[in-house]
Parts: C-alpha cells; structure tokens; sequence
C-alpha cells in the first residue's frame, strides 16, 4: 500500500492560512462549521475525504492495553475507563474531520446555525437518529446530557457549561445554547458533547456508575461483552440510523472491536506475536527495527505500516510538581533539565531513532521559531515580561549533551543552577539548602511502566552525582489514577496530545484553576497569568495572523516554563497488524490517532 499522504494538506502552513482566513458572518442553518471560514466539503458530500465509502463491511480487531479498568463510563471522574469508549461508544451532534484543523459537520445533528459573532448556537437533530435500543434522540435527551455532563459529570465537560447563559428547546428537534462570554470555540464545543439517553438514568446515580450499568448511545458499536480488568467487547449495531449519511459512510466498517488488557508491555508484545492481537502500535523505534522479525512477519501475515503526520509533537515527559516546594523554583527545574543526558538516554533506550520534543507545539506550523520573539509574538508578550522566565523573550533551546555518559558540561551548569537556588553540595556529597534539608524527591510511576521505568533508572544514578536522591515509586494502576488526580506527586510521567486546533481545552492543560482543582491536565500546576492572556487571544483572534501569533507565543511560555523534561516523539505512527486490516490511502492530517483506527479500517481475506 502507497499511502497518499495528506491530500488536502501538501502544505501545512498555507492550508491552515487559508482555513483561517475568514469569519463566518451569516446565521443561517449549515451542515458545518469551522473554526474560521467555511467547512471544505459541500453539503452533499459522498464521504469523508480519508474514507473509503467502498470498504467492505465484517471482521474482527482485537488491539491490546496495558493496565486495566473498573468502569464503563467515560463521563465521570470515578474509575478507570478504556479510553477507546470515549469515541467509539458515544456520538455528539457533529462529528470532526480529521483532515481540517477544527471543522464539525451533522452528526446526530443535522443542521447548525450560530449568532453572527457567535454568541449563541442552534442545533437541529436528524428526524432518523435514534439510540442502540431503537428509541428516537430527542432535545429532552440533548438538554438532560449537556446540563448533567456540565455539573456532575468529568470535569473536562464543567468549564464551558458554566459559559452558558440558557439552554432551551426552540422546536420540535432544535435545541439553543446561549452564552455569557465572547468566545468563539463556544458554538463548536457545544457539538462535541456526548449524548446520552435520559431515560437510562432517572433512578441511577449517573456519576456513580461502573460495570454495573453500559450507557445507551447512539453510536455505531455497542458493548455486548466484558470482564473487568480484562477484556471489553464492542460490536457494530447492524440497525445503526447513521449508515448512510456522509459524515459514516466508509467508517465503522470492522464488526467486532475487542481490546485486551495486559499487566505490562511486554506481555501485550507476546501476545500480539501468538496471534491474540491482531493489530499493535510499536512507539519505541529501537524495537520497531529489531523486535519485529517473528514469524508471521516473515510469513506475510503480519504486515508493518507506517503512517505519516501533520499534528503538533505535544509534550511528553517527565513532570515536575510545581505545588511542591522544592520545584517551586525554575532554576531547579532548569539545573534537572541539564543533568537528564538526553542523548545518551536517547542512544540507550530508543536507538537513537526518533527526534526529541523541542516545544509544546513544535513539528507543525504552530510551534515557536527559533530565536528572539519578533512581532506580533513579541507584542503578546512583552506586557508579561516581568514575569516571563529567561527565554520567552529572547530565545530557548533544550540543553544538548555530547551523548556520552558523564555529561559534564550539562552537569556543571546544573550544579550553578542550584547554587544559584540556594542549593549546595556538602562534604557528604548530599546536597541541601540553607535549612539543612536535603534535596530528595519521588518519582511516582505505573507497574509496567517499561522504558519509562528504564529511563528514570539512568537519570535517578545521574541525579547522584548532584547529591541528589531520586527514588522511584511504583504502584498499581488505580492508586496511580487516583494519586494524579489529587496532584499526589513530586515527579510522574505525562503526555499532552496536542492539535492544530488549540482553543479553550488548553484553559484545563495550563489554568490557574488546576493547581487546587482536582482532575485537571495542569499537572506542573502552573500559574501564569501570561499563559492565560494566550489562550484568551487564541479564542478571540479576529485574523489568522493573530491566531498563530498567540499560539506562537504560548508555546514560548510553556516551554520556558521548565515544567517538563521532554523526551522524544514521533512523526509517524509505526503499526503492525494482520494482513486482512486494511486502511484508505488518503491518510488525514492528524495520521494515525483518533478517528483512524478501528473508525476507517476495514476487514478483507484478500
């Protein structure tokens, strides 16, 4: 299979220009929306543009886990969910393309229509779409899933409930929202909430539900199968309303998804290798060049994919809790960053075979350039600069070490770095501040955690050498879970998947809210006015031109933050998988990662 990569996208920077270029200034009913300027495909549109609507219906997938889980219900904070069940299991009233940076066409909705600067959003459902047990959706429905979500449900959903001003039904299928601030994400948030069936849950606590009670949903699969902590089961509802309307055709085309859950990566490796798995997603490149010459590989039953992307890096690495008072201070965290010998963990745990982390946005034309901020960044930024830490203004970059192991340049900067902290080396090699307290801290991690674990065992006898006593913590999945909720840590592992749409989820990632609020991304617990500023322009931007610049220039605050010690990514998704999987060979900007697989595959014997 020769993929043609990125079809709408040959080019990233203009194709996002161009999306962003106008405001939608017209309330009239549409089959979609964008962030700025008009959804790419028409209202009549066969397919999605990654989709192939020819693709056969039937088969089976079975991907592997690591961990484990206690809940079917996504919704809620309490438990642990397969994180799949979020996207498979529920629909919302517009569905996402993942060939455009944020653009929404009908779902269950069939119609949208918002305020000319977006003040409030209206919504008409499809007369056709109904729930798995055959009962139509209907607004009650709508209204009972957006107000319960919003007070009650996972607090990724309370944010953007509290913007709204009303919420009412205005006809026999519409239902309105109303807002009470000038945000213009608001009217596309509103369409990606999952809708439940009311019904289900008048005399059940919906946000104490486990694996006692599988939410109804109107979604192509539905769960037919469990066993707690092993195995989840979906199946594709062959009475599905939405198979013929655009936004499905060629999707959810597999007929069984089955995910299998494993105490640690290795096992899950074996068992994709005896044939249980069928399809497995390889992130270490070291591994992907030697592991993967089994006999199935040899034989042609497995085959290796890999799939390009246009999607920002994220970050990912280790975390520093900024709550703590030992990393309440950035030259702390700046003197840790040095003394982690990237190159040489790099060299010794992934070959050396993918690229490091550079910002927060960084491998798409949202990342910060190189260098000193220059206009309309730099304007962004300047009014902080009291507060901006050293880089934000002038220009950053990651510490690099000659990859040996001793890394002793690194090493000398960092022991300045902490002198200058008020932390100093004394005759015992331990290193302590002004009280006497010796710099000691906890790095919390997941059994099974795997490389991870093997990266930390270098850094924490690296760290030794600074006087410094790192000990590694590990604990089972459902402490882990609750610990990092409550910001129960000093140093854990974290990732950030971040799009080409950034907008209000980044106030849960980076906002002031979550350094007391439990459940939210912010796990450094940053606080930074700044910050906040960005995201507020990002929301608001009148023209392109700004949207990037306050991208641009939260990128730079976040990463001269020193709040994480980035480790490496990849720009392309690396999969093995049965022979009979098959997928388009248009592959969406977003590549391999939501709404890809299982949603576009198909199943074929030949």
């Amino acid at each position: 299979m020769r993929p043609d990569y990125f079809t709408s996208w040959r080019n990233a920077g203009a194709a996002l220009a161009v999306i962003l270029s106008g405001v939608q200034a017209n309330a009239e009913p549409k089959h979609g929306i964008a962030m700025y300027g008009e959804p790419a495909l028409p209202p009549d549109f066969v397919s999605l543009p990654y989709a192939n609507p020819d693709a056969p219906k039937g088969g089976k997938i079975v991907t592997g886990e690591t961990g484990s889980f206690d809940s079917l219900n996504p919704h809620i904070s309490k438990g642990r969910v397969p994180w799949q069940l979020r996207f498979l299991a529920y629909e919302s009233l517009m569905g996402r393309s993942y060939d455009e940076p944020f653009t929404l066409y009908g779902l269950l909705a069939e119609s949208i229509e918002t305020g000319p600067n977006r003040e409030w959003v209206e919504f008409t459902l499809r007369e056709e779409a109904k729930f798995s047990d055959g009962t139509p959706v209907t607004v009650e429905d709508v209204l009972w899933s957006y107000e319960t979500l919003g007070t009650i449900g996972h607090p990724r959903y309370r944010g953007t409930w509290s913007k709204v001003a009303s919420a009412e039904q205005t006809g026999p299928r519409s239902v309105k929202f109303t807002f009470n601030v000038d945000d213009r994400e608001l009217a596309l948030i509103m369409g990606m909430r999952p809708i439940l069936k009311k019904a289900q849950w008048d005399s059940v606590p919906f946000d104490e539900s486990g694996t006692d009670n599988i939410p109804i949903s109107s979604a192509p699969y539905v769960i037919t199968e469990f066993k707690a902590g092993r195995f989840v089961e979906l199946t594709r509802n062959p009475d599905y309303w939405g198979n013929d309307i655009g936004f499905r055709r060629g999707t959810n085309n597999i007929d069984t998804v089955r995910m299998e859950f494993f105490a640690d990566g290795d096992a899950m490796f074996e068992a994709f290798k005896a044939g249980i798995l069928t399809s497995h997603r390889e992130t270490n490149a070291a591994k992907w060049a030697t592991s993967f010459d089994f006999p199935a590989i040899r034989d042609g039953d497995v085959v290796k994919s890999e799939i390009k992307h246009a999607r920002p890096s994220g970050m990912r690495g280790y975390v520093f809790n900024t709550r703590r008072e030992i990393f309440a201070d950035w030259r702390v965290r700046s003197a840790l960053i040095h003394a982690f010998n990237y190159e040489f963990i790099s060299k010794a745990i992934n070959a050396d075979g993918q690229p490091r982390v550079a910002s927060y946005f960084s491998n798409s034309v949202l990342g910060m350039s190189d260098g000193p901020a220059e206009g309309r960044v730099r304007e962004f930024l300047e009014p902080f600069a009291g507060e901006l830490l050293p880089g934000a203004l002038d220009g950053y970059a990651l510490p690099v070490s000659d990859g040996g192991l001793d890394n002793r340049r690194n090493l000398r900067k960092a022991i300045g770095l902490l002198s200058d902290a008020g932390w100093t080396i004394g005759d015992d090699g331990v290193l302590r501040n002004a009280d006497g307290k010796d710099f000691a801290f906890e790095i919390l991690l997941s059994v099974g955690s795997g490389e991870t674990e093997k990266t930390m065992d270098i850094y924490v006898e690296a760290l030794k050498r600074l006087g410094i006593a790192a000990t590694i913590v590990k604990v089972d999945g459902a402490e882990y879970k609750a610990r990092t909720e409550e910001y129960d840590y000093d140093m854990i592992y974290y990732a950030w998947g971040l799009s080409l749409s950034p907008g209000n989820e980044q106030y849960r990632y980076w906002g002031a809210d979550g350094v007391t609020e439990p459940g939210s991304r912010n796990r450094m617990g940053m606080n930074s006015p700044a910050a906040e500023a960005m995201i507020n322009e990002m929301l608001n931007a009148a023209s392109h031109d700004d949207f990037l610049a306050a991208v641009h220039a939260l990128d730079r605050i976040l990463t001269t933050g020193r709040y994480v010690i980035p480790v490496w990514f990849s720009p392309v998704s690396t999969l093995a998988h049965a022979k009979e999987l098959h997928y388009p060979d248009t592959i969406p900007a977003y590549g391999d990662w939501i709404g890809f697989q299982p949603d576009v595959w198909w199943y074929a014997e030949d």
